[in-house]
């Protein structure tokens, strides 16, 4: 590679980053390096966004009460989400495990900060919602950042914003946009997992690439 030319290894191995990167569900319980999560956080800031806004806000989650909050959350949304299936699918919703918050050594959530005023407004104004598509840009980066460390990452979207939240203080303007398990993999697989228990095969890409 050379002035940002990259040869055909090396967009082979990127192929194989992107077929790695699973949602992961189940942690081991060993601790991170303390070195890598400001690496990761350090690669996912060089992701774009809109105006060069940069509106992504990151919070390790620490605490016991904070965590104990999220999980009381997940907790109540997964019992709701339950009562939406019936028959084999409800026996199958029930079989997963649908966050990793009590094995993951770090817990990320991740925010937008909607009145940012870097970017000078540059690009939102028509479709304010590009700014939190930053973020989830930057999430992204992040995570294939941590996949090519061997990291983990599962998102947990089974949650009530408000209340992660508040149970962080932050900024009532902050608006959640992910919140992050991550750690080692218990185990290796590039087959995402509801594929694997049969929740959802991947359809053909075909049906999605359509030419006006």
């Amino acid at each position: 590679m050379c002035d940002g030319i990259f040869d055909d290894a090396f967009v082979a191995d990127l192929s194989r980053l992107f077929r790695w990167r699973r949602d992961v569900r189940r942690f081991s319980r060993e601790p991170l390096e303390p070195h890598l999560l400001p690496e990761l956080i350090a690669a996912a800031e060089l992701s774009p966004s809109v105006g060069n806004s940069q509106p992504w806000r990151w919070v390790e989650v620490r605490t016991k009460a904070a965590r104990e909050a999220v999980r009381d959350s997940f907790v109540r949304c997964n019992a709701e989400a339950l009562d939406g299936y019936t028959g084999e699918r409800a026996q199958l919703y029930s079989s997963l495990k649908l966050a990793g918050l009590d094995d993951a050594p770090v817990h990320l959530a991740v925010f937008c900060e909607p009145d940012v005023d870097q970017g000078h407004g540059l690009g939102r104004h028509t479709v304010p919602e590009t700014l939190e598509y930053s973020v989830v840009t930057a999430i992204t980066t992040l995570w294939l950042s941590a996949r090519a460390r061997g990291v983990g990452i599962g998102w947990v979207s089974i949650l009530e914003p408000n209340e992660v939240a508040a149970a962080l203080a932050v900024p009532p303007t902050w608006k959640l946009v992910g919140y992050l398990c991550i750690g080692y993999p218990e185990r290796e697989n590039d087959v995402p997992e509801l594929e694997r228990v049969g929740w959802q095969s991947r359809t053909d890409s075909e049906k999605r690439h359509l030419i006006r």
